[in-house]
């Protein structure tokens, strides 16, 4: 698989690290019971289809990268600088 890192240009997939899900996180407030930090810490939605991800091009540029990738054919569908992805 190739990813095109916005900087660098088409590379193979060995060059990065994905480190899952790029959908913002909803921390627990202080003095949260156990079962919502349990919550935050280890369960993640796991969707068919499309998925935007974060990514790190550790072998190229140092870049941190939003890829949107359909998780049923691993087809990228799109990246982009993760400094350029709205809130």
């Amino acid at each position: 698989m190739r990813i095109t890192c916005p900087l660098c240009g088409a590379r193979d997939l060995r060059e990065f690290s994905v480190t899952g899900s790029a959908a913002l996180l909803n921390r627990p407030e202080e003095g949260a019971e156990l079962p919502e930090w349990d919550d935050y810490l280890h369960n993640r939605d796991n969707p068919a289809g499309p998925s935007d991800e974060l990514w790190y091009h550790s072998g190229g540029c140092g870049a941190w990268l939003v890829v949107r990738r359909d998780t049923t054919s691993h087809a990228v569908l799109d990246v982009r600088l993760a400094s350029e992805q709205k809130t």
